[in-house]
């Protein structure tokens, strides 16, 4: 089993049921297919820098998970197919981006943020 991080760029015209429906449509087709989902995280609307299909904002949803080699091939052509998906990106995370994403989800400081002057 290997660590995926996946960032999907939705279309912004889809309604909070609907992109909560997506979120969960490709996160069960992680487990369906013997991954687990690590971390899920709707940034919601965004601005882009630069137009996709004529859109200037969109919905984004990072996913992390783990699964095997040759399912990354199956949810790339899901992805692919889904027209409320304008772009996506799939990263296999080595060991040290692990644990960065671990300890940033747990609220850990890691030592490279800057100090905040108050």
């Amino acid at each position: 089993m290997n660590n995926y991080e996946l960032m999907v760029i939705f279309t912004p015209v889809l309604s909070d049921e609907e992109f909560k429906a997506a979120q969960k449509k490709y996160a069960k087709l992680v487990t369906d297919n013997g991954g687990a989902v690590v971390a899920e995280n709707a940034w919601g609307l965004k601005s882009l820098a630069y137009p996709i299909q004529k859109k200037t904002t969109a919905l984004y949803w990072v996913l992390e998970y783990s699964a095997a080699a040759d399912f990354n091939e199956k949810l790339k052509i899901q992805l692919l197919r889904d027209e409320a998906v304008l772009r996506q990106l799939c990263t296999k995370l080595d060991k040290y981006a692990v644990e960065y994403n671990a300890r940033k989800r747990s609220g850990v400081k890691s030592g490279n943020e800057k100090a905040v002057e108050a």
